[in-house]
């Protein structure tokens, strides 16, 4: 937990014009989704009654809830751009002030992929909200990200079309100072859980022959780690750090991964909600309003210490 933030008064100032903005966002909703009920409503009780009125109405009264919900597009968009721009970076730089939020930035697909924390390639993917700062000499960033892939199956009516989640969650990344000449990947072993399910695919091109035997009974329990160089996994997972990442998975609300790549560790951290969002049906005029995203981005912020990646007992080369 990190303490309470207290907005400065030119901040405050940009609160309240948000909140009245946040009111006419969420009132114009209640108006939209409500025409639109009201609408289905006509449309139904006039297919009951063979009603040509009750028809007309219902689709005149969807018609009017879904303009209110178009018109709202520009306003609901400046007011996410301007939450996260100048409320989420005031938090941030209340943290460290070398913290960077770039909204409509994000984990590039290409190194999602590369990180190789996960074998299916995406079919559907969307990323946003990169952090970026700087930690003593560790340069990190991370972002939010959603991957997913799609199944087809044929039917007598056609094909049905399914997504599936591959990972839902923050992707952190952290200069490790070694370029490591392998790949070691450490998955979650527990796949019956539904967060772990998410892993299940995380075989990659690793069989049993890449499989890193470590002391750590934790390791054992919770994790299966390969590598294609048993030497280099043991050097890099040593007894200090697998203590780290066991006291970080400890303190994540799910099963961790990761993988060490070239000279960048990544980490995924599955979650089940987004952070950063604005509010819509909650005042912004409360004291715990930035309570959980000033929460996970301590967390991230944190790993650093965490993992030791301070310590330069290596150099790149």
């Amino acid at each position: 937990m990190v303490g309470t933030f207290t907005p400065s008064q030119e901040l405050a100032r940009v609160i309240d014009e948000l909140e009245l903005v946040r009111k006419t966002i969420a009132a114009r909703k209640i108006q939209g989704w409500g025409a639109i009920v009201l609408g289905a409503t006509g449309l139904i009780i006039g297919s009951l009654l063979n009603s040509a009125v009750f028809a007309i109405i219902g689709v005149c009264m969807a018609l009017v809830g879904i303009i209110l919900l178009l018109l709202l597009g520009n306003t609901s968009g400046s007011y996410q751009s301007r939450y996260k721009q100048e409320i989420v970076s005031a938090a941030l730089s209340h943290i460290d002030p070398s913290l960077t939020i770039s909204p409509q930035s994000g984990i590039r697909e290409a190194e999602f992929e590369a990180s190789q924390l996960f074998a299916t390639d995406p079919d559907r993917y969307s990323t946003e909200d990169l952090v970026r700062g700087k930690a003593g000499q560790t340069t990190f960033y991370f972002a939010e990200v959603h991957a997913e892939y799609k199944t087809e199956t044929p039917t007598k009516n056609g094909t049905r079309t399914e997504w599936h989640d591959i990972f839902k969650g923050i992707i952190f990344a952290a200069d490790f100072n070694k370029n490591f000449n392998s790949t070691t990947i450490v998955r979650p072993k527990d796949l019956t859980s539904s967060i772990g399910a998410w892993f299940k695919k995380n075989i990659y091109s690793f069989d049993d022959s890449n499989v890193v035997e470590l002391e750590s009974d934790y390791f054992r329990k919770n994790f299966i780690t390969y590598s294609n160089d048993q030497v280099e996994a043991r050097y890099i997972l040593t007894p200090a750090l697998m203590q780290r990442i066991e006291e970080l998975n400890e303190r994540s609300a799910y099963c961790i991964s990761l993988s060490f790549i070239q000279s960048t560790v990544y980490i995924a951290f599955p979650l089940v909600h987004n952070y950063f969002e604005p509010p819509i049906f909650k005042t912004l005029l409360r004291e715990n309003l930035l309570a959980d995203d000033l929460n996970i981005l301590s967390f991230m912020h944190g790993i650093v210490q965490e993992l030791d990646l301070n310590t330069r007992i290596w150099t790149k080369g």
